[in-house]
C-alpha cells in the first residue's frame, strides 16, 4: 500500500493541486460577489504569461517538427487524417446537441423583449479567407489574433528549413533548440497556475456567476450536463478507440491540467502550452501532437459545435418555431460543423458564426445579442471541449497513422 501512494500523488498531484485551486477560487467568488474582482489581476498575470509564450511556442513547435521530417509524405497523411477526425468529432458533438434540445427544448415558456440590434460592419467572405491566412507584414504574424496565418508561416518556413538541405541545418537545429527552451518555459509559467486560476475562476463566479440564474437558465441547462457527458463519455470512447485501456489511463492521468486551464481562461490559446505537456506525457509523438495541437486551438471546436446547435435551438423557441424536420436538423449540424471546423479559423469566427446562424434561418439581426449572450455563458465549458479534443485527436491520428509515443 505504501508503494501506491508515490505513483498516484506523482501522477495526479499536480491536477488534484489545480481542482483545489479552483474550488477555492469559486468558494472566494460566491462569498464576495462582485468584490472578488479584486483579485482578477492575479488571474491576469498567469493569462498574460501564457499569452505572451504562446507566439514564439507556435512558431518553434511546428517549423522545428516539419523541418525535421524527411518524408514529407507523412506530414500531408498527418494533416489529411487530423482534418477527417475534426470533422467527424464535429459531426458527433452537433448530434449530441441535436438530440439533447429536442429532448429538453432550451427555450420552452421563454418569452424575451427583443434587445436592440448591434451595429454590425459587413463582413466580405473573401476578405475573412484572405485575413485568415495571411497578414499584409512580417509584424502581424506575431499576434495571437492571427494564429492560422502564423501558423501556415510556420509550416511553411519549416518546409524550407528541411528543403534546404545541408545549408539549413544551423537553422533546423535553431528551430529545435527553441523548441526545447519554449517547453521548459511552459514548465516555468505552470508553477503558478494554482494561484492563477483560483485567482481567474474567483473572478469570473463573483461576477458572472448570477447571470446563470437568469433569463438563460433553461438553456444552461440544458448545455452544461450536455457538455459535462460529452466531455467524460465521447472523450473516454476516443481516448479507447485510440489506445484501448492504456489509452484512457493515460489520457485520464494526464488531461485534467489543461482542462482546467481552458476551463478557468475560456482560451483553446492560452490551452496550448499545457496541452502540448499533457499529449507527450500521453504518448502521442512528437510530430503528430505539436502539428495538431496548435492547428486545432484554432479550428477544432467541438464544445463550438455543441453551442452553434443550443443557439439555432434557442432562437427556433423564441420565435415560436418548431426545431424539428429532417431540413431544419440537417442545416442545423451543416452550420455547427462549418462553426467549429472551418469558420473557426477565421478571425473574428464567432460572430461570423453568429451571423450565419441568422442568415440562413431569416433571424432579425435582433436575435444576434442574444446568441451572442448564449456565447458568453457557455464559453467556459465550450472552450474545455474545444482544448481537450485537440489531445483525443492527436491520439486518434497516431492510431489511424500507426504511431508509437516517444
Amino acid at each position: 500500500m505504501e508503494s501506491a501512494r508515490p505513483s498516484f500523488l506523482k501522477a495526479y498531484g499536480f491536477s488534484l493541486l489545480l481542482i483545489v485551486s479552483l474550488i477555492i477560487g469559486a468558494a472566494l467568488g460566491w462569498i464576495f460577489k462582485k468584490e472578488a474582482a479584486v483579485l482578477k489581476p492575479l488571474g491576469d498575470v498567469f493569462l498574460n504569461l501564457l499569452f505572451t509564450v504562446i507566439v514564439p511556442l507556435v512558431f518553434f513547435s511546428i517549423s522545428a517538427t516539419v523541418a525535421s521530417m524527411t518524408d514529407l509524405k507523412r506530414l500531408g497523411k498527418i494533416l489529411a487524417v487530423m482534418m477527417a477526425i475534426f470533422a467527424a468529432t464535429g459531426v458527433i458533438a452537433s448530434l449530441v446537441m441535436t438530440a439533447a434540445v429536442i429532448v429538453f427544448p432550451p427555450a420552452s415558456g421563454i418569452s424575451m423583449p427583443l434587445p436592440a440590434a448591434p451595429d454590425l460592419a459587413s463582413l466580405s467572405p473573401a476578405d475573412q479567407i484572405v485575413r485568415a491566412f495571411t497578414t499584409p507584414d512580417f509584424g502581424f504574424i506575431l499576434s495571437k489574433n492571427n494564429m492560422l496565418a502564423l501558423i501556415i508561416f510556420s509550416i511553411l518556413t519549416g518546409l524550407a528549413t528541411s528543403a534546404a538541405g545541408e545549408k539549413g541545418k544551423t537553422f533546423a537545429a535553431f528551430l529545435a533548440s527553441g523548441n526545447a527552451v519554449m517547453m521548459k518555459l511552459i514548465a516555468f509559467i505552470m508553477y503558478y497556475a494554482p494561484v492563477g486560476l483560483c485567482a481567474y475562476f474567483a473572478y469570473l463566479v463573483g461576477v458572472f456567476g448570477p447571470q446563470l440564474l437568469g433569463s438563460y437558465a433553461r438553456a444552461m441547462a440544458v448545455y452544461y450536463p450536455a457538455a459535462i457527458l460529452y466531455f467524460f463519455v465521447a472523450f473516454t470512447l476516443y481516448a479507447y478507440l485510440a489506445g484501448r485501456g492504456r489509452g484512457v489511463k493515460r489520457f485520464w492521468t494526464n488531461i485534467i491540467p489543461p482542462s482546467l486551464t481552458a476551463l478557468a481562461t475560456g482560451s483553446s490559446m492560452a490551452t496550448i502550452p499545457s496541452n502540448l505537456q499533457a499529449a507527450g506525457q500521453i504518448g502521442i509523438p512528437k510530430d503528430i501532437r505539436e502539428v495538431i495541437i496548435p492547428i486545432g486551438a484554432t479550428m477544432h471546436m467541438e464544445g463550438s459545435c455543441l453551442a452553434a446547435v443550443l443557439k439555432i435551438a434557442f432562437l427556433f423557441g423564441i420565435f415560436g418555431m418548431p426545431f424539428a424536420g429532417m431540413e431544419t436538423l440537417f442545416t442545423a449540424l451543416g452550420i455547427a460543423l462549418l462553426t467549429g471546423v472551418v469558420v473557426s479559423g477565421i478571425p473574428g469566427g464567432g460572430t461570423i458564426g453568429e451571423l450565419l446562424i441568422l442568415s440562413l434561418y431569416g433571424f432579425p439581426p435582433e436575435a444576434f445579442a442574444l446568441v451572442t449572450m448564449i456565447g458568453t455563458l457557455v464559453d467556459p465549458p465550450a472552450t474545455m471541449i474545444n482544448a481537450v479534443g485537440d489531445n483525443v485527436a492527436g491520439m486518434l491520428t497516431a492510431r489511424v497513422l500507426g504511431s508509437e509515443g516517444e
